[in-house]
């Protein structure tokens, strides 16, 4: 069916961002808001606002049947749910269709499917999708886990079956860790997604993080290639780039083909994303878990390919099947993202809201900037602290670093503290210049004192 008028169930630079693509398409926009919400530039930008409840995301963004309701009466005819919040709830998804709406992702039980991990390996391993050694199913109490990795081998490495995020992450190097430290993934596992059950993986050290974005219309697939997220703090990404450096040509062909694959084996529709730990000692990749929708980081893929990954999610949606071959989709140049947040990274990452009372941003060649804010806007507390993404592109990489280090000295935002001196650091390191980084690089470079160094040494 045609969508004409769409319910955006999500906040921030994500609803800005899902305003412009539907806009493209002559849409009309209802945008949900919080209690705390009323101000937000997404309300004043979309052709209608409701509020679904408190602030409290319990209690608004998190409330299924408030968002339906508020969807229903706006006369939405479909909804999209952004990311974070309920983009990934399967249950959500199935009461949008229930309602007579359409669920602008992937359908209800290819979240639940792919959003089990212990499902998603088993739907990879079927697909051919190389994955981590690990435990057959999901272990629901320490004997299992404790036996499971007796079979594996240390280190392992303990998540949650349900949801991502980091949430229940734990690495053991032996078996008195492992059984010190499974009771407590279980009951965060538990508090975040209300399910205890656990699997586990083999521990690869030093791996980089690489992910293929795909999109697909239930029957077929194509990817937009791969983008490099090995530069994380508490497992949550902090600087993200389109392509991989080093990556050679073979594994990158490997990985985006395996993506693929797998969509294509779950039926998958819409933009979604296929995520692999790859070890540089021996060329390998492993599949470790799917996103089932769009992510913070599309925005750096579509500056190497031209492509509108929301705009083109929101057609599938309507019915329309993939509007381009795998041929079509060239990739052009390279291009890096940075989340700029309301956090002081020379104060332990503090959360720092607070009314903004000076903006500018950097404009010029390969410069974009999605964010939400404007002068006066006060930042809420309740939410996550992510103020907006700074994006460059440029022909390659050494001249992307260089552009994305100008226009992070041309950002400013009065009234807070942010991320953005940590970013200039980083733009400044010669590791993460050489590409030379892993998961793990971020926090160790924190901890030997990288950030203070940059800052002494007024390079911020």
């Amino acid at each position: 069916m045609a969508i004409r008028r769409l319910f955006i169930a999500n906040r921030g630079e994500i609803a800005m961002r899902i305003i412009r693509a539907a806009r493209v398409l002559g849409i009309e926009t209802v945008q949900a808001y919080s209690e705390a919400d009323h101000e937000m530039s997404a309300v004043r930008e979309a052709d209608a606002a409701v509020c679904i409840g408190p602030a409290p995301a319990s209690q608004s963004y998190l409330d299924i049947s408030a968002v339906i309701e508020a969807a229903r009466s706006a006369g939405a005819d479909a909804v999209h749910p952004g990311y974070g919040f309920l983009a990934e709830n399967a249950a959500f998804a199935e009461a949008v269709v229930a309602a007579g709406m359409v669920f602008v992702g992937p359908e209800a039980r290819t979240i639940e499917r792919m959003g089990d991990k212990v499902a998603a390996r088993e739907a990879a391993r079927a697909a051919g999708v190389p994955i981590v050694p690990g435990s057959d199913g999901r272990l629901d109490d320490v004997a299992a886990v404790v036996e499971a990795a007796r079979e594996i081998g240390y280190p392992v490495m303990l998540k949650a079956a349900a949801g991502g995020g980091g949430r229940g992450i734990r690495v053991a190097a032996n078996e008195d860790e492992l059984r010190r430290l499974a009771p407590q993934a279980r009951a965060e596992a538990q508090a975040a997604f209300g399910d205890g059950g656990l699997y586990l993986e083999k521990a690869i050290e030093r791996p980089r993080h690489i992910e293929v974005q795909i999109m697909g219309d239930g029957t077929s697939a194509i990817h937009c290639f791969e983008r490099e997220c090995s530069v994380q703090r508490r497992r949550q990404k902090v600087w993200e780039e389109a392509g991989a450096p080093g990556l050679s040509q073979v594994s990158r062909a490997a990985m985006c083909d395996a993506a693929v694959r797998l969509a294509e084996a779950v039926g998958y529709r819409g933009a979604g994303t296929v995520e692999f730990l790859y070890d540089e000692t021996g060329d390998a990749f492993y599949f470790i878990e799917m996103n089932t929708r769009i992510q913070v980081e599309h925005t750096v893929t579509e500056m190497i390919t031209g492509l509108d990954l929301v705009v083109m999610m929101i057609e599938i949606a309507g019915g329309a099947l993939l509007p381009l071959t795998q041929k079509q989709v060239v990739r052009d140049g390279h291009a890096i993202e940075v989340r700029i947040c309301a956090e002081d990274p020379l104060l332990q990452f503090a959360p720092f809201p607070g009314t903004v009372s000076g903006l500018s941003w950097p404009e010029g060649e390969g410069v974009r900037v999605d964010h939400f804010l404007y002068e006066g806007y006060t930042v809420p507390p309740f939410y996550d602290s992510l103020l907006g993404k700074l994006v460059v592109h440029a022909a390659d990489r050494a001249t992307a670093i260089e552009r994305m280090a100008q226009a992070l000295r041309g950002c400013r935002i009065e009234g807070l503290r942010t991320t953005i001196p940590l970013h200039l650091a980083l733009a400044a390191d010669p590791a993460l210049r050489s590409g030379k980084v892993h998961t793990g690089w971020l926090e160790t470079w924190l901890a030997d004192g990288g950030l203070k160094a940059a800052a002494q040494g007024e390079t911020l």
